[in-house]
């Protein structure tokens, strides 16, 4: 995979090594700065794992100045309905019912676990993860894309704005909806349509959440409170073939 930044390296997880590099890189985003935790996180070895890690592909980006260990500076983790297969289910299924997915006979791609080292955040890092992913997806012919994205906390009142303008403007069309699981649903319209201020609420969206809404991204009915995580999920959902040719052109380019 190619990117313009001669000191970067993009490249999928071809080793036992890389993967653990990966689960460093996790464990210092989701668990030391999110608090985030589950029953395979090693916190003497600072990893954070889950059984799906074999079943998933993992997209590195590394910056060759930097020390051996410490190169893996993104990560990205994508999982095909082969790897689901594998795996019994698919990840989000734990929070989210995906039937109408499942059922819609398109190519599948789950994402999750984005994630970029804090010193590199608002810089190209991101495009260049982007970039990688659009190649993947050409690769494999994917139709689909999906996967929880995490608010931070479990209190939903300070986010009845974001939540509610993703109900009410960006609710995915009902046959390729998920919908949240009972046992951690939460509604998300809180707020009337009418009464929402767009501004703040885009405001309080993480920049994950609002990149994947510039491309033309869906969520899906419900967030689910991911106690395990200390976060607040929605599922999103991106049909390629709706994705704005000028964002195809950005990220094809990684950034340039």
């Amino acid at each position: 995979m190619d990117i313009d930044d001669d000191h970067f390296e993009l490249r999928l997880a071809a080793s036992d090594a890389d993967l653990r590099a990966a689960q460093r890189l996790r464990y210092e985003v989701f668990v030391a700065e999110l608090g985030g935790d589950g029953p395979m996180v090693d916190h003497a070895a600072r990893l954070e794992a889950d059984r799906f890690d074999p079943h998933f592909d993992h997209l590195l980006l590394l910056d060759r100045r930097r020390a051996q260990d410490e190169q893996v500076i993104g990560v990205y983790r994508v999982m095909r309905a082969e790897g689901a297969a594998a795996a019994g289910q698919f990840y989000s299924e734990g929070e989210y019912d995906l039937g109408p997915l499942r059922a819609s006979g398109r190519r599948l791609l789950e994402l999750g676990r984005s994630c970029v080292h804090r010193d590199y955040r608002g810089g190209t890092a991101m495009m260049h993860l982007w970039a990688g992913l659009a190649e993947y997806i050409a690769q494999h012919g994917i139709e689909v894309m999906f996967g929880v994205a995490s608010f931070h906390g479990l209190d939903p009142a300070p986010l009845a704005g974001p939540l509610s303008l993703l109900h009410h403007r960006h609710l995915a069309p009902e046959a390729i909806r998920p919908v949240a699981r009972s046992e951690g649903f939460l509604a998300m319209d809180a707020v009337a349509e009418a009464d929402l201020d767009r501004p703040a609420a885009i405001r309080s969206m993480p920049a994950l959440i609002k990149a994947y809404l510039r491309l033309g991204g869906f969520v899906g009915q419900g967030a689910y409170l991911d106690r395990e995580f200390n976060c607040i999920d929605v599922c999103l959902v991106m049909d390629v073939a709706l994705i704005p040719e000028k964002h195809r052109a950005i990220y094809r380019r990684g950034g340039a």
